[in-house]
């Protein structure tokens, strides 16, 4: 007899109920659930190979750095997410009679993409000028994001209409509620995205600084790549069989760690390329801000200020 692990999507709780036999299953849903565990270890494999290829940068940028927030929250989004993701493969491909406890999985995959989110908050923060009212703002909208979600997932009703996985069984799936968190999660990396494009428009439309452009538009590229997989995990969990609910379970974690990593990175790297020519960009650590209003030195002189 095959046990499967039910495993809410991403951010969502797991629900750990007991299956008599997979061999039950049709022919269909065994490819499905098949399908959908080789993608969690494809995120597994991600999450890997990146670490290896940015390891140097990470030594580099990080490594010698005191242990402000910054470092802390990176470190969290960095590393957390190879329990969570690990814990989820081994879930998905266990065959044991009993289905394992994924509470402390849960836990992982929560806190790992909230520090992502946070790091993410950071860089928003720093470019619009370490301004406190945006702070609290997206502070207070984080809060109130993760409460939503975390009503969503316990709602005893289902949000969205649809196919649930069936009553009494341990498979590795998700009810539709799993989307409704992808929604508000969605929403809010959406606010950060438009918050970037509304800075960059309206205060540095007419800054043609090379750096400034590689800055703003490699972030953006990455936070939308981050945007496009919540975006598939809400389409997959609202409108596909509930057998693929989970198909990009671990890939929402890695996506988060790996992208924010390298935004961190690369705001880093920039940083330091403009203090070899004496301008001052805005990273996460030593901050030093655009400030369009008070330019010299041709139109790119900036004033710095330390987070």
């Amino acid at each position: 007899m095959r046990s499967v692990q039910d495993l809410r999507a991403g951010t969502t709780k797991r629900i750990l109920i007991s299956h008599p036999d997979m061999s039950s299953l049709s022919v269909s849903d065994n490819v499905k659930l098949q399908t959908v565990k080789y993608s969690n270890l494809g995120g597994l494999a991600i999450l890997v190979f990146d670490y290896c290829i940015t390891f140097s940068e990470e030594v580099q940028w990080t490594w010698f750095k005191p242990w402000d927030i910054t470092r802390v929250i990176f470190t969290i989004s960095r590393y957390l997410p190879f329990a969570g993701v690990g814990m989820t493969a081994y879930d998905a491909l266990r065959t044991s009679n009993q289905c394992a406890s994924t509470l402390e999985g849960n836990i992982i995959h929560i806190i790992g993409i909230v520090a992502a989110e946070a790091l993410l908050v950071l860089r928003t923060w720093a470019f619009w000028q370490k301004s406190k009212r945006l702070l609290i703002g997206l502070s207070a909208y984080s809060v109130l994001t993760i409460i939503a979600a975390i009503a969503a997932d316990l709602s005893p009703t289902s949000l969205i209409p649809g196919e649930e996985p069936p009553l009494g069984t341990c498979y590795f799936e998700s009810t539709r509620n799993a989307a409704v968190v992808y929604i508000f999660l969605a929403m809010f990396e959406s606010v950060i995205l438009i918050l970037t494009v509304y800075k960059r428009v309206h205060d540095y439309k007419d800054f043609q600084s090379g750096i400034v452009v590689t800055l703003y538009h490699d972030g953006m590229i990455y936070m939308l790549c981050i945007l496009t997989v919540t975006l598939a995990n809400v389409i997959i969990g609202a409108a596909f069989p509930s057998a693929y609910s989970n198909m990009f379970d671990t890939l929402q974690l890695v996506i988060h760690s790996v992208l924010a990593s390298r935004i961190l990175f690369r705001l880093r790297h920039n940083n330091e390329r403009v203090h070899e020519t004496s301008v001052s960009l805005p990273v996460l650590e030593d901050m030093d801000y655009l400030r369009p209003s008070s330019m010299s030195m041709s139109g790119t002189g900036i004033t710095r200020s330390e987070v």
